[in-house]
């Protein structure tokens, strides 16, 4: 298999299994508790740390972005690198990261006894949470920024993680952060279930939440020319 099929099949494997663990840990948090704080600290430590080891192994094969918005950053930065790809496996890449999300919430549903492809009815919305969500977006793209630019992109597993289990806490949206496992989280009626009259506002926040993180980590850490040289970018993980 080639390095972009090595990719594609990275991107789909990670986010699905991202996606599995979101779902998952809120199926069995309701089980075993009632206690809605209670649910959402085991959600939060989870997902945290699945997606810490998720970074671990999946990076090497092409970044492990699991994420459409980050994915879109990695091509922008990179366009006039030496590291540059073209927008058409960019689009393959966030194309397969949303039916890796897909693919998550159908196993997570399985393996649980739960039905598959159930659409949530769980709305979430209004001003206060979709400002939650770009404020967790562009935390996390600031952080991927901030780690590729300044040579840390190795630190990306723990601190990602830190960030998105942080988030589920001091954020009102819970910390999303991510169009494909908003997606994904649609195709759920559990605990982690999203409308789907809610799912566009909520890909417009993190869009916008992306963008301003872009923009605060490239004005912080302004790529200088000799920090990028041939067959080495600053390519982002996380």
């Amino acid at each position: 298999m080639n390095d972009a099929g090595r990719r594609l099949l990275a991107e789909f494997t990670g986010t699905g299994l991202l996606v599995a663990v979101v779902v998952g840990s809120g199926i069995a948090a309701t089980r075993l508790t009632g206690d809605g704080a209670l649910r959402l600290l085991v959600s939060a430590v989870v997902t945290a740390l699945g997606l810490a080891v998720l970074i671990t192994v999946f990076a090497p094969a092409g970044g492990a972005h699991f994420n459409p918005v980050v994915t879109a950053a990695d091509w922008l930065l990179l366009r006039r690198t030496p590291g540059r790809y073209g927008p058409g496996l960019a689009a393959a890449v966030m194309g397969g990261q949303v039916a890796g999300a897909a693919g998550g919430a159908v196993l997570a549903d399985a393996m649980f006894g739960v039905p598959v492809l159930a659409i949530s009815q769980t709305r979430r919305g209004g001003g206060p949470v979709l400002l939650g969500e770009v404020v967790a977006t562009a935390g996390l793209l600031l952080l991927i920024v901030a780690l590729a630019r300044t040579g840390r992109s190795g630190q990306a597993a723990w601190s990602v993680g830190a960030w998105i289990g942080a988030a589920y806490w001091f954020t009102s949206s819970t910390s999303f952060a991510n169009p494909a496992v908003a997606i994904g989280r649609m195709l759920t009626s559990t605990y982690a279930g999203i409308a789907p009259d809610s799912v566009l506002a909520f890909i417009a926040a993190e869009i916008l939440g992306g963008g301003l993180g872009v923009a605060l980590g490239v004005i912080i850490y302004p790529m200088r020319p000799h920090q990028v040289t041939a067959g080495q970018p600053a390519r982002l993980a996380g």
